[in-house]
């Protein structure tokens, strides 16, 4: 039981050395920078249509007197 645990953690760590092609840092950089402003474009769409159902339900299908 002990070997192949044993086993099982040279074979990952082999692999995470070896055979994993790792982004480098220009291309993380990158990534990161699209996910960014993915992120605050849909918090934006999010802002927007919450905005919008709120003035709606407000001031049209439930006015204030």
């Amino acid at each position: 039981m002990f070997k192949k645990i044993t086993n099982y953690c040279k074979e990952s760590y082999d692999e995470l050395v070896h055979k994993v092609s790792w982004p480098t840092r220009k291309e993380l950089s990158s990534s990161a920078v699209v996910v960014l402003y993915a992120s605050l474009l849909i918090a934006l769409v999010v802002f927007l249509m919450d905005s919008a159902f709120q003035f709606i339900m407000e001031d049209v299908i439930y006015p204030h007197q």
